[in-house]
This record gives C-alpha cells, sequence and structure tokens, in this order.
C-alpha cells in the first residue's frame, strides 16, 4: 500500500495556526501591540479602516529590526524571546512562540517598515498569503510600522464568519483597552476611519483608568494594596453602590498581562456579598504581580488563561484584601457586622482622664409608697354581666380590667376558609418560581420569569410595529451615565430606539441625555433596561440573521418581565396563564427557552403504582 501521510506545505501549516491564533481582527491588533511592547516602545499609535476588515496598522518608537531579523520574524517559531524550554517559565514579555506573525502574514497583505536607532534607512518588507513580494531599504522613523490589509483576502470562508463593523469595532476596543490599562506608562492612541478613538498620555493607573472611561469613575474607585511573600496585588475596586447589571467592567492582569479566570473573579464577589443586589456585578481593576516560575501562561493560543502554582492561596489572599479595603474606606463594615456602635469609644474620649462619677442616694426614697394612700375599692361584682363581653377594656371604680380575646374559634374559621380557597383555586405557585395549573387531562407548569418574558414581548412587539409607540416627554431630563463605546452604540441604534419611545437629547463623551423615555418603561427600570439593551446588542448574532429592533424589544421584555421570588396572587398567576395561551408561540420564551412543561394524569398516576 502505497505511503499516505505527508508533510503540509508552509503556507498551509500557517493557515491552520492562524485559525489558532488569528479570529478576528481584534487577536491580529493584540498581537500587534504586544510586539510594539515588547519592542520598548513609549508610543503606540493603531490605526483602523472598517473595524480591521480592511486594514489594521500599528505603529511605535521601538528600539526597530535589522533586516535579518525583519525577514526572520515572519518565519514560525522565529522568536527572540526564549532560548530553551525552560524560558518558558521565566518570561517576562508578552509573545514568545513566534507564530504571531507567520499566521498573520498567512491570511492577509502585510507590510512592515522598520528601522534601528544605529542606522541610517530601514527597511521595508511586504508579503502576501506567506509570500515575500518585496524586501527592499527605506526612508523611515526611528521604531517600527506593520500594516495589515484585507484580513482573510485568501480564505473568503472565514470572512464570512466576521461579524459587523460595529460587533469588530468593539472587540478591537476591548483589546485596546485591557493592553492601555496593563501599560500606563506608555502613550496610546487609536483611530477609527480617521476619527481619534483614545488619545491616553502616559500616567499613572488612576488616571489611565480615568481616560478610558471617564472622569465619573474617579469617585468610584477604592484603592486596594496587598504585599505576601505569594503575590503582590494593586489596583482599584469600585464601591458597591455603583455596581451595575454587566460585567463589563472587570478587568484581572498578571505580571501586567490581562487574563480571564472565573476561579479568581468569583474571589472578588464573594468578597461583596452582602453589598451587592441580586443580578448585579462589581468593577474592578485588579494587577497580580507573582513570580514567573509559579504560573503557566502557555495553555492557550491567546495567552488569556493561565494557571497559578497556588491558586487557592491566591484566591483567599485577593478575597481578603478586597474586604480589607472595602472596610478601610468606609464602603463596608470592617470588622462585626452586627457590633453594636453605641458600645464604641469616641476617639476624642480615648485619653482624656477617667473620672469618678458622683452618686447621690435618697435614703427616704420608698418605691412601693404611692401619693394616694386610700385602699382600692374591690371591684363591683354586683353586674356579673359587665364581666363577660366579647372584647375590650372593662373599667370599673378606676380598675381598668383587660379582657383576653379569645381568638381559637376565630383562628380556626381563618384556618379552613384559607384551606377552602386553595382547593377551590384554579393556579398554585411553587417555590415563588413556578405556577402549577390543571387542565382538563393533564398538568401544566409554567416559569413564570419566561411566561411574563414571551407576554411582554409580543406585547411591545404588537405596539411598536403595528401601533404607534407612545413616548412619556420628561420635565427634567435625565442624565444616565456610560462608557465611551456603550455611547456609540446607543447612538448608532438610536433610531430603532426612537420607534420604541426613547427621545434623546444629547449624545455626551460619557453618558447620553434622556428627553423622553416608552411609557412601558418605569422609570427606575430605566438604566437597568439600557444596559440590558446594550450588551445584548453587544452579542448580535450574524448579520444576516440580525435585527436591531427584535434584540431591544428581547432586552426590554426580560428586564422588565417579573422576577424569580416574587409572589403571585390567584388572581395575578390567573391572568400570566390567560397571557400567556393567548400568544403566538406560548410554549417558548423570546430566547427560546421552554415556557410550558406538560404532565398528563396518567403519567402523574404511574408515580404511585
Amino acid at each position: 500500500m502505497a505511503d499516505i501521510i505527508q508533510l503540509l506545505p508552509d503556507h498551509v501549516a500557517n493557515q491552520i495556526a492562524a485559525g489558532e491564533v488569528v479570529q478576528r481582527p481584534a487577536s491580529v491588533v493584540k498581537e500587534l501591540l504586544e510586539n510594539a511592547i515588547d519592542a520598548k516602545a513609549t508610543q503606540i499609535k493603531l490605526l483602523l479602516k472598517d473595524a480591521g476588515k480592511i486594514l489594521i496598522q500599528v505603529i511605535d518608537n521601538g528600539i526597530g529590526m535589522s533586516q535579518t531579523d525583519a525577514r526572520l520574524s515572519f518565519e514560525r517559531h522565529a522568536t527572540s524571546k526564549i532560548k530553551s524550554a525552560n524560558d518558558i517559565y521565566k518570561l517576562e514579555t508578552k509573545g514568545f512562540r513566534g507564530e504571531a506573525l507567520a499566521s498573520i502574514a498567512a491570511i492577509a497583505q502585510v507590510e512592515l517598515k522598520t528601522k534601528q536607532t544605529k542606522d541610517e534607512v530601514g527597511n521595508i518588507l511586504k508579503i502576501e498569503g506567506s509570500k515575500i513580494i518585496v524586501q527592499d531599504v527605506i526612508s523611515t522613523p526611528t521604531g517600527t510600522s506593520i500594516s495589515v490589509k484585507n484580513l482573510f483576502f485568501n480564505i473568503p470562508a472565514r470572512r464570512n464568519f466576521l461579524k459587523s463593523n460595529a460587533v469588530e469595532t468593539r472587540h478591537i476596543i476591548d483589546e485596546f483597552q485591557r493592553v492601555a490599562l496593563a501599560h500606563p506608562n506608555i502613550g496610546f492612541s487609536l483611530y477609527h476611519n480617521n476619527n481619534e478613538v483614545y488619545h491616553l498620555k502616559e500616567d499613572n493607573l488612576r488616571q489611565r483608568i480615568v481616560a478610558i472611561f471617564g472622569d465619573r469613575i474617579n469617585d468610584k474607585l477604592v484603592p486596594i494594596d496587598e504585599i505576601t511573600d505569594l503575590v503582590k496585588i494593586k489596583g482599584f475596586i469600585a464601591n458597591p453602590k455603583f455596581a451595575k447589571k454587566k460585567r463589563g467592567e472587570q478587568f484581572f492582569f498578571a505580571n501586567n498581562r490581562f487574563i480571564k479566570s472565573n476561579y479568581l473573579n468569583h474571589a472578588v464577589v464573594n468578597a461583596y456579598d452582602g453589598l451587592l443586589a441580586k443580578g448585579y456585578y462589581p468593577t474592578y481593576f485588579i494587577f497580580l504581580e507573582v513570580d514567573p516560575k509559579t504560573i503557566d501562561i502557555n495553555i492557550h493560543p491567546t495567552k488569556t488563561e493561565i494557571k497559578f502554582e497556588n491558586e487557592s492561596d491566591i484566591y483567599a489572599i485577593i478575597r481578603a484584601t478586597v474586604k480589607h479595603s472595602l472596610g478601610q474606606y468606609n464602603v463596608a463594615p470592617l470588622l462585626d457586622f452586627n457590633r453594636d456602635t453605641s458600645m464604641d469609644v469616641p476617639y476624642d474620649y480615648k485619653n482624656k482622664a477617667k473620672k469618678t462619677p458622683n452618686i447621690s442616694v435618697n435614703p427616704n426614697f420608698n418605691p412601693f409608697k404611692t401619693k394616694n394612700t386610700k385602699t382600692q375599692k374591690p371591684i363591683n361584682t354586683s353586674s356579673w354581666e359587665s364581666l363577660y363581653v366579647d372584647k375590650g377594656d372593662v373599667i370599673t371604680d378606676n380598675i381598668k380590667v383587660e379582657i383576653e380575646e379569645d381568638v381559637t374559634t376565630n383562628k380556626q374559621i381563618e384556618l379552613f376558609s384559607e384551606i377552602e380557597e386553595k382547593i377551590q383555586a384554579k393556579t398554585f405557585q411553587v417555590q415563588r418560581k413556578y405556577i402549577l395549573s390543571s387542565l382538563k387531562n393533564s398538568m401544566v407548569v409554567i416559569k413564570q420569569n419566561l411566561a411574563h418574558q414571551r407576554i411582554l414581548y409580543e406585547e411591545l412587539l404588537t405596539k411598536i410595529t403595528v401601533e404607534e409607540a407612545v413616548s412619556q416627554q420628561l420635565v427634567i431630563p435625565i442624565e444616565i451615565e456610560f462608557i465611551k463605546q456603550d455611547v456609540a452604540l446607543l447612538f448608532e441604534t438610536k433610531q430603532e430606539l426612537e420607534n420604541i419611545g426613547f427621545r434623546f437629547g444629547e449624545f455626551k463623551s460619557d453618558g447620553i441625555i434622556l428627553s423622553g423615555i416608552p411609557t412601558t418603561i418605569p422609570q427606575d427600570k430605566l438604566v437597568s433596561t439600557l444596559e440590558e439593551i446594550v450588551e445584548q446588542i453587544k452579542s448580535e448574532v450574524p448579520q444576516e440573521n440580525f435585527s436591531q429592533l427584535d434584540v431591544i424589544i428581547k432586552s426590554m421584555a426580560k428586564n422588565l418581565a417579573i422576577k424569580t421570588g416574587k409572589i403571585l396572587s390567584s388572581k395575578e398567576q390567573e391572568e400570566i396563564i390567560d397571557k400567556l395561551f393567548s400568544c403566538k408561540e406560548p410554549n417558548y420564551s423570546p430566547y427560546g427557552k421552554l415556557i410550558v412543561a406538560n404532565f398528563s394524569y396518567d403519567e402523574l398516576e404511574n408515580k404511585f403504582l
């Protein structure tokens, strides 16, 4: 039999590797920014066109590369970061595999310009699909400029999987923010379609956070700082009263590398225990500094997932540090939540001299002596009927006698009335989550939250598409805070939101001003509804199957629906059932979750055989 195993050509191997390293334009941005940082740049500029699909260009003032290094940088597994396997466990740089540039060059048109300080001229390199087209000298500033054009130009199927420009831009901004937060000592700027999005100067961490997320976050930040033999922790957490119904502003960094860790996130959330309302999440920017030998960052191509050698110990330290900072800055009680504050010694009295209290005693005081020394008259029992009354007080000769009411009979009546009412009821609520009802041949169990979502979704859809949406004009406009990219997203969906009933006064860099709101949204749920809309639009499906209006309506229905844990009266339960079975699709929620479970009486009877 002929041999069937063969070595893949380099360009095919690079395209396969690109599938792991380059998932979308944001992946390219991350790799190029990290390369600029490793090149000791102090100023980095990122230029984008059409969300990076047409152009991603990173310009830095780093050390640059020689002609040979520029050529070798596009070879697989060519790297200046490590020389032996042991170096992987003491890394202090961002990249180390030597796969990024080779993978990017395999699926894009790449142009590299670079020059070292000692050289008079630089070098230019043009590559298309792993093939070198041009290699020559050029006049260029010190540092490196790399342009990635027409991403996935030779893999149309991969390009078709990219989402809309708005979504891909948000992913790029996420990566940009992570890198910029980790390096406040470096200046960063971001331009999209020739419009400046960010211009970040070299600064400290607090000012970098403010520059990215807006001035209003400054007053919310609570510093954390802890040094142990195992880990050094610094950064900021947010006051719990500013918690949001989204997880967006949660950042963990290990040795200045952004990481994702559900385990460590749980440590932070646990420290906020009792301080956050259900469904709200804390904001934090936490930097961990550990010995590189105690972590493994080589478990995923994107290097955002790492393993800690002493993960459980770090969990405990993070939890204690966050809890301590919340208490230290009077955000939460530091010690005992049930402490009696009236027993605390005020600081002003701590160092005062102790004085012996003066005690005065009246030796003639008699607690049994009364002003009226006359003998009290006995109760008049001549009218014995007055002692037997239904309830209330009997006053006889200035003596007040309280008659205890026998409520046993009344309680029994109430109890039997309640049981009788329940027997006659058509519905029952179970665990404040489900509604049980009986049909002719079966029993149905309905999840109240999902049922209400379906009802609201179809009601809102009818009001918006069939009827004219009604807007409630506000006497005093409402200003709501959002980060810059969320404001941009709301601006993009302005027309759809106005169709629902929102009226916008102004779009600012750090928030929006509303002059009118839909009558279907209570004012106390306005902020949470808009936050829910933003989060749902961020996670939109591919463009051809996507309707922003539909996503907005689903988001509103989800946020306004009654929640699990709410007690419903029999009338409310019946109303939900009646409205649900009047819907076009009563069995599934707007997000496709099952609402109704049906059990036949035969199935129920079989349980007792």
